[in-house]
């Protein structure tokens, strides 16, 4: 049985609930990248909601949620950097206690935000060992704050694409980052139930491509993460977002990570914002875009994430030998 889809009232009632919570991240055109790209490009700059990404949306509208019992038992969450720093701070403002699993190639700077905001962090092998280590401990009595398999996160996440929509009216496309799908999940709910005719986008590293596995499959399977971009690494999708995907997105777009590093240098340098790779990772595939829709396109890029130390980008930099793309079209 396919899932059912998060509806618009949902994303609504979601955006009620955690105003005042999270920041309504700015929607800014960017003059730099839509010279790059040669189309009008607008940035909506989750890198700059709480902690860096946009993951505080799903984990406040779940805590919020919660029965006195479920609050009272504690929360968990995976992660492999963003959503387990989200849900650390959340919980730590809500009066919940948390305990985060992740595995340890994940960013020694969300290791130590996370128990900075009160955390307990529990580390693991690598992702799928952190997930079976979350069953555990779900298991032995604590409440699943899940990163993307829940309707309520997704219904939190929507509200990017809720603002997006109220903000820039004007886009045709709109690029989204996958890990486990529930960002694109709910953004591609929220902006085509509010404008049908755009189209949605999902963008994946090479390694961290459980989506595009899923598609092919025509069910969730199982992956071995091996992408740099340990923020997109789900080991596997869920039927949930899954069925959004595939009824809301157009094409799930697949980029090397070097590619994705030098999209984190154009975005620095055209759009002056320092993003993730789980971000930059949408420059090479909105060229890919434009190959495919032609130039009278007005792209949208959801920035998801921030949060990346500029030891992580040199190092990435020596690694791929990366610098900027070139510019889609001569400048001038």
């Amino acid at each position: 049985m396919v899932p059912d889809l998060i509806s618009l009232d949902h994303i609504a009632a979601a955006a009620d609930r955690i105003a005042g919570h999270v920041l309504h991240t700015p929607t800014v055109p960017s003059p730099g990248l839509g010279a790059h790209l040669g189309v009008p490009v607008t940035c909506k700059l989750e890198l700059l909601q709480r902690t860096g990404s946009f993951k505080p949306r799903g984990a406040v509208h779940k805590l919020l949620g919660l029965t006195d019992a479920e609050r009272a038992a504690g929360v968990v969450g995976v992660s492999g950097g963003n959503h387990g720093v989200a849900l650390a701070d959340a919980a730590s403002t809500l009066g919940v206690a948390a305990t985060i699993v992740m595995p340890e190639a994940a960013p020694q700077r969300s290791v130590a935000a996370a128990r900075a905001a009160g955390a307990e962090v529990r580390l693991t092998p690598d992702m799928a060992g952190a997930f079976a280590l979350l069953d555990e401990l779900v298991a032995a009595g604590r409440t699943l704050v899940h990163p993307f398999d829940d309707p309520v996160v997704i219904a939190g996440q929507g509200t990017v694409g809720l603002e997006l929509a109220a903000d820039a009216p004007d886009v045709t496309d709109v690029l989204v980052s996958i890990g486990g799908g529930g960002l694109i999940a709910g953004v591609a709910a929220a902006v085509r139930a509010c404008r049908p005719d755009v189209r949605v986008w999902g963008v994946e590293t090479e390694g961290a491509d459980a989506m595009s596995r899923a598609l092919a499959a025509g069910a969730p399977v199982p992956t071995t993460p091996s992408s740099i971009v340990t923020t997109l690494s789900a080991p596997r999708v869920s039927e949930l977002t899954l069925a959004h995907v595939a009824e809301l997105v157009e094409d799930v777009i697949v980029v090397p990570d070097g590619d994705a590093v030098r999209g984190s240098l154009t975005l620095a340098e055209e759009a002056k914002v320092w993003a993730e790779p789980a971000a930059g990772c949408l420059v090479p595939a909105a060229h890919q875009v434009l190959d495919r829709v032609g130039p009278d396109a007005r792209l949208g890029l959801v920035l998801c994430g921030g949060n990346v130390t500029a030891t992580d980008v040199a190092g990435w930099v020596q690694r791929f030998a990366a610098t900027p793309f070139p510019a889609r079209v001569p400048v001038g």
